[in-house]
């Protein structure tokens, strides 16, 4: 795959766009959406927590989402207004601190958010995506959100992508953002997203929440078939705690405004597109990865070899998603057993007598398993390769020529912890 020079901007890099965040105190209201204990206004707080994304014009725009059976209201009304728009949308709206889920007005409270956008910006509500993250089952107050959106439109920026990047974040402990740019057509063409996810990661058909904008003209149909080959071998490729959330949601848009011939085929500049797009959600995986709930370390398992791309998916997943290979991770432990456990209970066949097992960091490289079975090694070296902040697993299953990469962390007390007292 070809490799793009990153640029800054997030989901403001691309022609057209921009975006906002500010903080509405969505946690520190009632479920009815009153003021608590009596006070005139919410507690302030410094951190954001709704932000909004406004195009200069509509844009082309492909979805996919979560394929968990209980789903947030965000993410019915979201696939809803796509059709109705005909998979046109100019603004998206997003909250965290509560998701909007397992509601008996949940998609009341999302399509009014979605009429309050557009009412303030101007342009069809069935334009309007809407997101949310954060605790389920809790009634969502949509009264702070009323009284956020005209704040949200105030401060639109193009340069407001770190303010927009912030808000979205619940046990993230960074904001994540990521932006490349790419020739197409003679063109300099842009793009760039943003991503939240700490906890509650364990996709199937998305992750998070994940907005990322181009203003590379693309046909919707493009869209909808790069974003979903895409999102199989980079957000499908993560784990964190093997649970999947019930508010998934990566939304593409393309603005058109870098000026390009537009990519409806499949063809040269189809493919460059579908390596920028890589790019910048293998790299927005990462940090998914490294900012799992207390996590110390980034584990990426690189399977290779494999007899065809779902087995080395499949294979890769299951290592990277077992709670005793995350353990030994955290604890330097070179029980390479457990890998090779994980490769077996994977559902995909595997010739256990070919595979090899390799750990892999800045502190050097080692083979512990060779054709299915253990081999000496160094467990001092191993201790110091494992001691790293980011550890590779290195699969070779000597079986074919397809590779994948899937990224995950450790688990460590701390992620108990987080956890134990969420809602608290």
């Amino acid at each position: 795959m070809k490799t793009f020079e990153t640029i800054e901007g997030g989901v403001c890099a691309a022609k057209g766009f921009k975006a906002s965040g500010t903080y509405c105190g969505i946690k520190k209201w009632g479920a009815g959406g009153e003021v608590p204990d009596g006070n005139e206004s919410p507690v302030s707080s410094t951190k954001n927590d709704i932000a909004m994304l406004f195009a200069d014009v509509p844009c082309n725009t492909a979805g996919v989402y979560t394929s968990n059976k209980v789903k947030g209201a965000p993410v019915i009304v979201t696939k809803n207004n796509l059709v109705k728009s005909g998979g046109k949308a100019q603004a998206v709206i997003v909250n965290s601190g509560n998701a909007n889920t397992c509601n008996a007005d949940g998609e009341e409270k999302a399509l009014e958010m979605c009429r309050l956008t557009g009412e303030a910006l101007g342009i069809p509500s069935e334009q309007v995506i809407v997101a949310s993250t954060g605790v389920i089952g809790q009634v969502l107050p949509i009264e702070p959100i009323r009284n956020a959106v005209p704040e949200l439109v105030k401060k639109l920026s193009y340069d407001g992508n770190i303010e927009a990047a912030t808000a979205i974040m619940t046990t993230d402990t960074v904001k994540k953002e990521y932006a490349v740019k790419f020739t197409i057509d003679g063109k300099e063409c842009h793009m760039g997203g943003m991503a939240k996810g700490s906890g509650m990661i364990h996709p199937n058909m998305a992750t998070t929440l994940n907005f990322i904008t181009t203003d590379c003209a693309v046909s919707a149909e493009m869209l909808q078939k790069v974003l979903s080959e895409t999102v199989r071998i980079t957000y499908n490729c993560l784990s964190v705690d093997g649970d999947q959330s019930t508010n998934d949601t990566c939304m593409l848009m393309s603005s058109g405004l870098a000026g390009n011939k537009e990519i409806s085929s499949v063809d040269g500049d189809f493919e460059t597109f579908r390596d920028a797009l890589y790019q910048v959600m293998a790299n927005l995986t990462r940090m998914l990865a490294k900012d799992g709930e207390g996590a110390s370390r980034l584990i990426t398992c690189v399977c290779s070899s494999a007899p065809d791309l779902d087995t080395a998916i499949i294979a890769a997943k299951s290592v990277i998603r077992s709670p005793l290979v995350k353990t030994a991770i955290f604890g330097a432990d070179a029980n390479c057993g457990r890998i090779a456990c994980a490769l077996g209970y994977a559902e995909t066949d595997i010739d256990v007598n070919k595979f090899d097992i390799f750990l892999s960091s800045a502190a050097g490289k080692i083979q512990t398993y060779e054709k299915g079975m253990s081999i000496e090694f160094s467990e001092d070296t191993a201790k110091k390769i494992l001691l790293e902040d980011e550890i590779e697993i290195l699969i070779e299953l000597n079986s074919g020529d397809a590779s994948v990469t899937a990224w995950g962390c450790d688990l460590t007390y701390d992620y108990v912890k987080i956890n134990g007292d969420y809602r608290s």
